[in-house]
C-alpha cells in the first residue's frame, strides 16, 4: 500500500506552533534591554510645560445684593384717644400736611361747659386754701382741715386738665409731615377710645429692608454706602441703618435695613427692591471661574507657580464672582498663576513655565481677563 503524505494545512499549523514556541523562549530582546532607547531620558527627564500669566493683587470692594421691599421712613395708625361723634373731616384723603396741623374734629358736646366749671371749681378751692393759709398762722384752723383744703385744690388742677386734654384731643393732629394714606371715618360717625380712623404716612425717606446671609453679614456695620435699585430701574442712594444681632431661627440670616432719601416724593413705600450695600475694600485677584478647583479638604482653591517654579494649590476665598470672571482673596500680592496645562500637573511638582505671551497659539478660553 503506498504511504500517504500529511496534508498541507496540517504542516502549516505544526509551523506556526513551532514558531512560537521560538518566540517565546527567545522573549521580548526590546523590553529586556539594560539600557532606554535614544531619547527616552531626554523625554523623561522634560517637565511638563504649563501656561502662566503675572497677577498683582487689587483693590476691591464687593456689593451685597438682597432682595428685599420698602417701607416709609415713619408711618403711623390714628386712633380715637377720645370718644365722640366725628364733627368734620378738615384733611381729604390723600392730601399731604403738616406737623400740628389739625386732621379730625370731634363734637366737643358738653366739654367746654364742664371745663369752665372746673376752673370755677378750681379758683374757690384756691380761695379758700388762701384764707386758710392766713387762719394757720394764727393758729385758727387744725392741721387736718388746712390739709383737706389743699388736696381740693389739687383735685380741682386734676380735673381742669383732664377736660383740657379731653378738649384737645377732639381736635387731633399730626405728629409729622406726611401724606393722610388712609381714612377709615365719614362725619357723624361715632369712635371709641383706641378705635383706628386712619393712617399717616411719612414716605420723605423710605426703609428697604432685607436677609442677608450669615457668611456676609459678618462683614456688614451700620454706615456702609448702599443703593436701592427699583423694579423700573432707577435706583436710590443710601446707607446701611441696621444690622441684627441675631439671625432668623427658619433661615439664618440677619435682617438688615438700608435709608434712602426720596425726594421726588415717590409712591414706593411696600414696593419691591434690590438691596445693593458695598462692603469694605479687600485685596483680591481677578481671574477667570474656570481656574477654580477644589483641593482635598474641598475647598476652593487656585494653582499657581512658586519662585522655584513647583506647583502650589493655595486656598482662596471666593469674594465676589460674575460669569466673567471670578475675584478670590487669599493669594500672595504677586502670584503666577497656571493658566493652561493646570489639570495635568500635581502640587509640589516641578514644571516649566512658559508665559502667555510666548506662546499665543496655545492660549484658551481659560485665561482671565486682562486687568482694567
Amino acid at each position: 500500500m503506498p504511504r500517504r503524505h500529511p496534508p498541507l494545512s496540517v504542516l502549516l499549523a505544526i509551523g506556526l506552533v513551532l514558531l512560537l514556541l521560538l518566540w517565546l523562549a527567545l522573549g521580548d530582546l526590546e523590553r529586556f534591554r539594560d539600557t532606554a532607547p535614544p531619547g527616552a531620558d531626554a523625554e523623561a527627564s522634560e517637565p511638563p510645560r504649563v501656561e502662566v500669566r503675572e497677577r498683582r493683587a487689587e483693590d476691591h470692594a464687593p456689593r451685597l445684593l438682597v432682595q428685599g421691599q420698602l417701607e416709609a421712613h415713619r408711618e403711623l395708625e390714628l386712633r380715637a384717644r377720645q370718644a365722640g361723634r366725628v364733627a368734620a373731616l378738615p384733611v381729604p384723603l390723600g392730601s399731604p400736611v403738616e406737623h400740628g396741623e389739625v386732621l379730625l374734629e370731634i363734637a366737643r358736646d358738653e366739654l367746654p361747659e364742664r371745663l369752665e366749671q372746673a376752673e370755677a371749681e378750681l379758683a374757690l378751692a384756691r380761695a379758700e386754701l388762701a384764707g386758710a393759709d392766713d387762719l394757720r398762722r394764727r393758729e385758727l384752723i387744725s392741721n387736718p382741715d388746712y390739709l383737706r383744703l389743699q388736696s381740693g385744690v389739687s383735685r380741682a388742677v386734676a380735673e381742669v386738665a383732664a377736660l383740657r386734654r379731653q378738649l384737645d384731643e377732639t381736635r387731633p393732629t399730626a405728629p409729622f409731615d406726611g401724606v393722610l394714606d388712609r381714612l377709615d371715618v365719614e362725619p357723624g360717625d361715632l369712635l371709641q377710645v383706641g378705635e383706628s380712623w386712619g393712617r399717616l404716612v411719612d414716605a420723605s425717606r423710605l426703609i428697604a429692608s432685607g436677609w442677608a446671609p450669615q457668611r456676609e453679614a459678618l462683614g456688614l456695620a451700620p454706615g456702609l454706602a448702599a443703593e436701592v435699585r427699583l423694579l423700573d430701574g432707577s435706583r436710590l442712594d443710601g446707607e446701611l441703618t441696621h444690622v441684627a444681632s441675631r439671625a432668623d431661627e427658619s433661615t439664618r440670616s440677619f435682617r438688615i435695613e438700608v435709608a434712602a432719601d426720596n425726594p421726588e416724593g415717590r409712591r414706593l413705600a411696600g414696593a419691591s427692591a434690590t438691596l445693593v450695600v458695598t462692603l469694605p475694600e479687600r485685596q483680591v485677584h481677578r481671574l477667570s471661574p474656570a481656574l477654580l478647583e477644589l483641593d482635598d479638604q474641598g475647598r476652593l482653591a487656585v494653582k499657581h507657580l512658586d519662585d522655584d517654579d513647583r506647583v502650589v494649590l493655595e486656598r482662596v476665598e471666593l469674594v465676589d464672582a460674575d460669569a466673567r470672571e471670578a475675584r478670590v482673596a487669599g493669594l500672595p500680592e504677586r502670584v503666577r498663576l497656571i493658566t493652561l496645562g493646570g489639570g495635568f500637573v500635581a502640587p509640589g511638582e516641578r514644571v516649566t513655565a512658559v508665559a502667555a505671551e510666548a506662546m499665543p497659539e496655545a492660549r484658551s478660553a481659560l485665561a482671565p481677563p486682562e486687568p482694567r
